[in-house]
């Protein structure tokens, strides 16, 4: 699973340059250079990602109904192999949602 942190990353710093800009409001934006040079946003991004996991789950479905109709093609190595990246794009996805719930309510927790 490909996710670019460095543009995530940047992201974040925009966001947290524009929420010091909004509370102070008399800092100058002129001078301060785009950070996000890629032109992604962070839902396409994680768009990506989520079709990516899924893609994944797709090929070892389709490596598993191969070889147990005999597909000489397919070995029980290449599917075992699959199915072990499959799980482990399954687990780090279910691991980034725990993440943005946990910042979420934590953002939803800060006073106004």
């Amino acid at each position: 699973m490909d996710i670019k942190t460095n543009s995530l990353f940047a992201q974040m710093q925009s966001m947290s340059l524009e929420a010091m800009n909004h509370k102070v409001g008399s800092m100058p934006t002129e001078g301060i250079p785009a950070i996000n040079k890629s032109g992604e946003d962070f839902g396409s991004m994680l768009k990506d990602a989520l079709n990516t996991v899924s893609d994944i789950q797709k090929d070892v479905g389709v490596k598993r109904t191969a070889f147990e109709r005999g597909d000489t093609n397919v070995t029980l190595a290449e599917v075992m192999i699959a199915g072990a990246k499959s799980g482990i794009a399954f687990d780090a996805t279910v691991q980034v949602r725990n993440k943005f719930v946990e910042a979420y309510k934590e953002i939803m927790s800060m006073p106004v």
